[in-house]
């Protein structure tokens, strides 16, 4: 097993966000972690992802996956597969009839976790109504529904807004337009230029939110206006949307094929 020794210091600056100054979070304490779980995405070019590990979302789902999305998801390996250089590509297509087809991936039934750091280095792509997302749902999800199982999204993007991130969390009495999220801006730069990292360290009643290593959000228990669902474990999710609530549509400038390149995923467990 591997070790990661996880030491995250928040300095006393300031950070804009979408126009708006951010209080920095207090310093974390060291920590140690062991890898649990993780995918490097090894293999041959054109395969699909290890099926002992990932399965998929297929078709569009109830009302557009229940955010009135557009795009079909298929397993085809015209919309998922490793690149053969060690990252899986899940690419959003649009086709000459005008219909939009992508991938989701998910561990449901196969892994699933509670606590610990979940992070992944992901590339994510551009454009109007492209909706790019790494996140989690609760493994309880097909006996309570959503969103009483819980949502945590570790990361999701508009693509007209490619400098800007956001981390939140659903539940039941706050979900939707109403979860509690909070965006990360970049300056000077953009998500879909370059991999980034993406994470949470989760415990039982606080969950932190990291961009490479920097924690620009903290929930806890407390500040939920509902139950807090988060003490068991959820499995992982990894998609792009096309249109959607949150999204937004796709216009004639948006650019596809609309790729998001992911290096790795990891679980780690605390010490």
């Amino acid at each position: 097993m591997k070790h990661l020794k996880n030491t995250i210091l928040i300095l006393s600056v300031f950070v804009t966000v979408a126009g708006c100054e951010v209080e920095p979070i207090q310093t974390l304490p060291e920590r140690n972690f062991e890898l649990f779980w993780s995918d490097n995405f090894d293999g041959d070019s054109g395969t699909i992802p290890d099926a002992s590990k990932w399965t998929f979302d297929l078709g569009n789902g109830t009302n557009g996956w229940g955010n009135n999305e557009l795009q079909t998801y298929t397993q085809s390996p015209q919309n998922v597969s490793l690149d053969g250089s060690g990252n899986l590509v899940i690419i959003a297509r649009k086709d000459l009839a005008g219909n939009y087809t992508s991938a989701r991936v998910k561990t449901q039934g196969i892994f699933k976790q509670q606590y610990g750091r979940i992070e992944a280095r992901i590339k994510t792509p551009t454009g109007s109504g492209i909706w790019p997302a790494f996140w989690m749902l609760g493994s309880n999800i097909d006996s309570v529904t959503w969103p009483n199982c819980g949502e945590i999204d570790i990361m999701e993007q508009k693509g007209k807004n490619s400098n800007i991130t956001y981390g939140s969390i659903h539940g039941p009495g706050y979900s939707g337009g109403q979860a509690i999220t909070t965006p990360y801006a970049l300056q000077n730069d953009r998500f879909d230029a370059n991999f980034n990292i993406y994470a949470i360290e989760w415990s039982e009643n606080r969950i932190d939110f990291f961009v490479n290593n920097y924690l620009y959000k903290r929930i806890t228990s407390a500040d939920v206006p509902g139950e807090w669902v988060y003490n068991q474990p959820f499995f992982l999710i990894m998609n792009v949307a096309v249109g959607g609530n949150f999204g937004g549509s796709p216009n004639a400038n948006t650019p596809f094929p609309g790729k998001m390149t992911i290096d790795y995923v990891k679980v780690y467990k605390e010490l």
